[in-house]
């Protein structure tokens, strides 16, 4: 049977934190803490260092069905749309169908959840969540090893 892993996309996958800093809107009202309103944030945000390459080994490994587990920015509905073409750009077919978009991540049943963050039910996640950019999980390297694909 395999084993179903989540990926999120902002922060493992997806270069929001680079995307927020290039973002000319990062200091004005309504986007001033809240760079998740930015208009198109989301549309042409830059992988993470080796994230295209593990994601696509692991989305072609017979021991894993991988989904994208990613909160959608509830004050920007375009940001919804450009996530799902992120998606498309960069993973082609082999991810069609696998984006869900949550913002109760612990509702979802699997064996791993890799993810940046702890604010939308990471820690309650059932599997095991693989705190990425942790000490113990700081790059897409050791979450290879620790699931063991080459």
């Amino acid at each position: 049977m395999k084993k179903i892993i989540y990926i999120d996309m902002d922060g493992v996958v997806s270069d929001f934190d680079k995307g927020r800093e290039n973002s000319p809107l990062r200091y004005t009202s309504p986007y001033k803490g809240r760079p998740d309103r930015i208009p198109d944030i989301y549309k042409d945000l830059e992988p993470i260092e080796g994230a295209i390459r593990a994601v696509n080994k692991i989305l072609n490994h017979s021991d894993f069905e991988t989904f994208f587990l990613s909160t959608p920015p509830w004050d920007n509905p375009d940001g919804w749309k450009h996530k799902r073409l992120w998606i498309e750009k960069y993973f082609g077919k082999a991810a069609r169908h696998k984006l869900i978009l949550s913002s109760r991540k612990d509702l979802n049943i699997g064996d791993y959840l890799i993810d940046d963050s702890n604010h939308r039910g990471q820690g309650l996640f059932r599997g095991e969540w693989i705190h990425f950019g942790s000490d113990k999980f700081p790059n897409w390297k050791t979450v290879m090893d620790y699931l063991k694909i080459t």
